[in-house]
């Protein structure tokens, strides 16, 4: 594996031959690589057959990629600074565009796509069609001029292109903030997958997922982390296609799933209206009715209602006590006395939260809309249906918007293009990195209707002594992620009496399929690679940012590259145990922290990005403030919209209040690309122009000739 890396110091400028040469041994290595992951694959399944326990299996998958990766860490250690941050420039198109795949791919992609598509249906497509039409754009508006311009970072760029520190301060800024949100995210997903594959409780496995992630980005930089993610990108795609092609396989005989789902989608939509019809989900339905409106009654006088359950519940724990009851149903009837809210404004807080979970439940279909339904609500109906589907409509196209500019702006994936030979070749990546998440895409929407089709027709209807046993197992996991209760009694599996994640549809796809367990552990090993590939690119990013920008560039351009490097390292550990410690708080689902992120880099990046490549009379202030501008109204809408940060914020008022045009507060950055802009044309146009050498270099960045850039 250390013939892959390119050779120490080389700071980027090699001959087409040796470029040649480099390709070819690459090729070499990882063809041998695929082909002992597919070895390891059978030798564990042959071993499973002979007994093997699934805990040996699942620690197996879990040490042994994490030693994989730690392996090309360690030989792709480097000091080199060109070497740490762009991988020396020396990439070929291909290998980047696996390697921007696996950057890409996170935890949201691999673990939360297909759950998504699973619980929305055709409102999950939203996020296909915007992560994916984003790299349109990236390939139109910024990879190539940014390759040109040469350097290492987005704030890199800013500083030069808007002429001094401040528009690279507020870049650094910006950086920080959406690549930090974005691998709380990742290192969330690590810690779930690494709990399923070791048995160890969430909180631990986040912090042993994280020796995984730094002992690539920790060692060898943008070097490491490249060759890593090119190995976790043919790790991921071949753990998720594997389970789908099989219930492919089960379900209709053919292995081509992309092109068989339509029919499944067909006897989905079918088997719906039976349930919707069926009256032992209507039973459930009633069931979740009434916890609803005992809750709604609690909430008229949330005091009197508080001090009644106290009351009642200290009187049953006295009843006890006295009778000399078990020790057991003593020791139950105080838990019970504690786990009531402290006050009125905690009981308020918790009976509301019970009762929007209770009406999401006193739904059809489990509260899941029906997968073929384009938006909620009718057009044809009354004024309420009508302002449902229209504000139904309005948040997938804002959510797309989002996602696609969100795309082109990310600054961990726009740096992953510095690292080619060439402007030509940067083109040429872009290109492989859409092929390559396209494979994955293309398969989510399928998987998620198989996983439908076989919950629907295998699952529901089961009687829950006979259930399989995937469902204890996770629900031992996480039981908010998976819980299965007899809601009415009946002792019969009903699909409004099972709470389920999106988190885990593709992790329990090969346990839901009747597949070995050395799949789902090679499931998880793929999901891992992904967390792991988006987490080593956001820290070297958040990482980069402090070190490079701030400290090199800001506070001490006099540093040696040794002491730069060393400063990126200790940065990187600080930021990677505190998103850690913020990731085991749980502070929201993957998705919407990853979709925040992309909120936050498009309104803070995408406008000064192009317009400082397409428009030379975009000025140092108007970028600096429009930046600002854009980035705080989409954090101020999702501080006062969105469940989680309203809490840390304190906003008490009615999330009503704050609600513009019905907007989600996903897709808030709706919000902030177009002030963006419009502030820094105003204010660019109010300030003198730039200097001459920075037009001349917007001319230079505008108009890339096709050798090798230096």
């Amino acid at each position: 594996m250390a013939g892959m890396t390119p050779d120490a110091g080389g700071g980027g400028v090699f001959s087409a031959a040796s470029n040649k040469a480099f390709k070819k041994q690459l090729n070499k290595v990882y063809g041998f690589y695929t082909g002992g992951f597919f070895a390891f694959i059978i030798i564990l399944a042959i071993l499973e057959q002979m007994g093997l326990p699934r805990a040996v299996i699942g620690m197996t998958f879990l040490l042994a990629t994490i030693a994989l990766y730690a392996g090309i860490g360690i030989m792709s250690r480097t000091t080199d600074a060109a070497e740490y941050y762009v991988a020396g420039r020396r990439v070929p198109a291909v290998y980047n565009g696996m390697a921007v795949g696996a950057d890409w791919m996170s935890a949201a992609s691999f673990i939360g796509m297909a759950g998504t598509l699973y619980l929305t249906g055709y409102g999950g497509l939203a996020f296909i069609m915007g992560w994916t039409g984003g790299y349109c754009l990236v390939a139109l508006f910024l990879a190539p001029y940014l390759r040109k311009f040469g350097q290492f970072t987005i704030p890199d760029f800013l500083g030069a292109r808007y002429e001094g520190n401040i528009p690279r301060f507020v870049g650094i800024l910006i950086a920080i903030l959406c690549s930090f949100v974005y691998v709380v995210a990742q290192i969330y997903g690590v810690g779930l997958i690494t709990a399923r594959l070791s048995g160890l409780a969430f909180e631990i496995g986040v912090f042993v997922g994280l020796g995984g992630i730094l002992v690539c980005s920790f060692l060898g930089g943008m070097r490491a982390v490249t060759w890593t993610q090119v190995a976790q990108y043919i790790i991921l795609i071949i753990a998720y296609l594997i389970p789908v092609v099989w219930l492919s396989v089960k379900q209709t005989g053919v292995p081509i799933p992309q092109a068989v789902y339509g029919y499944q989608l067909q006897k989905v939509t079918a088997r719906e209206a039976e349930l919707i019809a069926d009256e032992k989900e209507k039973s459930v339905i009633a069931v979740f009715k009434q916890r609803s409106d005992a809750l709604a009654e609690k909430l008229k006088d949330p005091a009197a209602a508080l001090a009644a359950e106290r009351a009642q519940a200290q009187a049953k724990l006295d009843e006890l006590r006295a009778a000399n009851a078990a020790q057991a149903d003593i020791q139950a009837a105080e838990r019970a006395l504690q786990a009531l809210p402290a006050d009125e404004a905690a009981a308020r807080a918790k009976w509301t939260a019970d009762k929007a979970a209770a009406d999401a439940r006193a739904r059809p279909l489990a509260g899941m809309p029906r997968h073929a339904q384009q938006f909620a609500g009718d057009p044809a109906g009354d004024a309420a249906a009508q302002k449902t589907f229209n504000e139904s409509r309005r948040n997938f196209l804002a959510l797309i918007f989002c996602l696609m500019v969100g795309t082109a702006a990310l600054p961990h994936i726009l740096m992953r293009y510095y690292t080619t030979p060439s402007v030509r070749e940067a083109r040429r990546s872009v290109t492989w990195s859409l092929f390559f998440i396209f494979l994955l895409y293309f398969t989510a929407p399928a998987l998620a209707v198989l996983v439908k089709y076989e919950v629907f027709n295998s699952l529901v209807g089961t009687p829950f002594d006979q259930l399989p046993a995937w469902i204890a197992n996770w629900q031992r996991v996480d039981p908010t992620l998976l819980s299965v209760v007899d809601v009415n009694g009946d002792g019969i599996f009903q699909l409004g009496e099972m709470r389920i994640g999106g988190d885990i549809i593709v992790l329990a796809t090969p346990e839901i399929a009747g597949l070995p367990y050395v799949i789902s552990g090679m499931v998880a090993a793929g999901g891992l690679a992904a967390a792991l590939s988006t987490a080593d690119g956001l820290l070297l990013t958040i990482a980069n940012a402090l070190s490079h920008d701030l400290y090199y560039k800001m506070l001490d351009p006099n540093a040696t590259t040794a002491r730069r490097v060393a400063v990126s390292k200790a940065l990187l550990l600080v930021v990677a145990l505190l998103a850690a410690w913020v990731a085991s708080q749980k502070p929201a689902d993957i998705l919407f922290l990853v979709s925040a992120a992309f909120s936050l880099a498009a309104a803070g990046f995408f406008p000064a990005l192009v317009l400082g490549i397409f428009w030379k009379r975009a000025t140092k202030w108007g970028a600096t403030l429009g930046m600002l501008a854009g980035v705080s109204v989409t954090f101020y809408y999702m501080a006062t919209t969105q469940v989680w940060l309203r809490g840390v914020f304190g906003v008490t008022t009615p999330v009503a209040d704050h609600i513009w045009w019905g907007i989600q507060p996903i897709s808030a950055g709706i919000f902030g690309v177009p002030l963006g802009f419009a502030v820094i044309i105003i204010v660019s146009l109010l300030t003198p122009a730039p200097k001459k050498e920075t037009q001349e270099l917007v001319e230079h960045v505008r108009y890339p000739d096709l050798k090798p850039a230096r």
